[in-house]
């Protein structure tokens, strides 16, 4: 997980623009499509990263989010816009409480 957060730190500081809500989801789509062909495990953690990653490479920048929900207690990670809205998630996203971000939440670029 070190290793994760580190390189998504990193590729946080390469962008240089917010991605649209459509930008962002069209990055989480495409990640979702191109897992289902995937020979290995992709749940939310690595499909949320990727697609972060991929957006990245353009220079735009989404927030990762990593968080926690109780009774029962159990993780999920996910990407948001710059303005903080969850990127093609359900209704229940909103009941983690996020436990780490990345990127640049609260600014916005042009």
């Amino acid at each position: 997980m070190s290793r994760l957060v580190s390189a998504l730190r990193a590729s946080a500081t390469s962008t240089s623009s917010s991605a649209s809500p459509t930008e962002a989801a069209d990055a989480v789509l495409a990640v979702r499509r191109a897992a289902r062909h995937a020979p290995v495990r992709t749940a939310c953690l690595e499909e949320s990263a990727a697609a972060a990653f991929l957006l990245a490479t353009r220079k735009l920048a989404v927030v990762w989010c990593h968080g926690i929900a109780a009774d029962p207690v159990r993780l999920h990670a996910w990407v948001q816009t710059v303005d903080g809205d969850t990127v093609v998630e359900p209704p229940s996203t909103l009941a983690y409480t996020p436990a780490l971000t990345i990127g640049a939440r609260h600014q916005h670029h042009s």
